[in-house]
């Protein structure tokens, strides 16, 4: 049937065009070649946009939406490392100074493979501080960092507080609880002692300035 079918077509192909049939097929590959070059030349330059637009809103329609944030209360850290970005239908959290944030809406940062991933589901107040990816310094201890550091880990609670809806706090067992009582008056005093050096030197420099020309005139 296929035999008789191939020799049909062949004897019509030489009717019709008077060309053998390997040579209508050749001709026939090639115009389809020249047509697709030509027809590339003169393509809307609006194609491309419209191309884009699509493949962003199915990108659109596959992410799943992001969830308003659940206040979560007080926490422990060891229910916090729940909240890394492992589990897609959980919301990806971090905390600042104890203070839990919900940064679902960055996952492309602080989610599985981001840049900041491994400061997830932690509370990292001394590596943002510190602007360190070791391990030893994902901790919110921040007792020993310097005003630098310090100020550092300020800009970037406000700027937390400022992007993302504040859900909860980390909780503190005793023994942490008396390490952070213990380290935040250390930083206080640091502050204090450095105004009081800056306030000593500018008396000594007042006491050191020569007498102004008034001053001779009185005495």
């Amino acid at each position: 049937m296929a035999l008789l079918l191939w020799q049909t077509l062949k004897e019509a192909i030489h009717a019709y065009t008077g060309l053998s049939p390997v040579v209508f097929f050749t001709a026939l590959a090639l115009a389809f070649a020249i047509y697709q070059v030509i027809s590339g030349w003169f393509a809307s330059p609006f194609d491309d946009v419209r191309r884009h637009q699509r493949a962003r809103s199915s990108a659109a329609e596959e992410e799943p939406p992001i969830p308003q944030p659940v206040q979560l209360g007080e926490i422990t850290e060891e229910d916090l490392k729940h909240y890394d970005g492992s589990d897609p239908q959980k919301p990806l959290l971090m905390a600042i100074k104890h203070q839990i944030y919900d940064v679902t809406q960055s996952r492309m940062f602080y989610g599985p493979g981001g840049p900041y991933a491994l400061f997830a589901g932690k509370d990292a107040s001394r590596a943002l501080a510190k602007m360190s990816f070791e391990e030893k310094d994902l901790t919110w201890d921040i007792s020993g960092l310097g005003p630098f550091e310090l100020e550092a880990l300020q800009d970037w609670e406000y700027k937390f507080k400022s992007k993302y809806a504040t859900v909860g706090t980390v909780k503190l067992t005793v023994s942490e609880a008396e390490t952070a009582s213990v380290s935040e008056p250390a930083e206080t005093g640091e502050k204090d002692a450095h105004l009081t050096k800056q306030e000593s030197a500018v008396v000594d420099k007042n006491d050191e300035a020569p007498p102004t020309e008034r001053d001779v005139k009185n005495e």
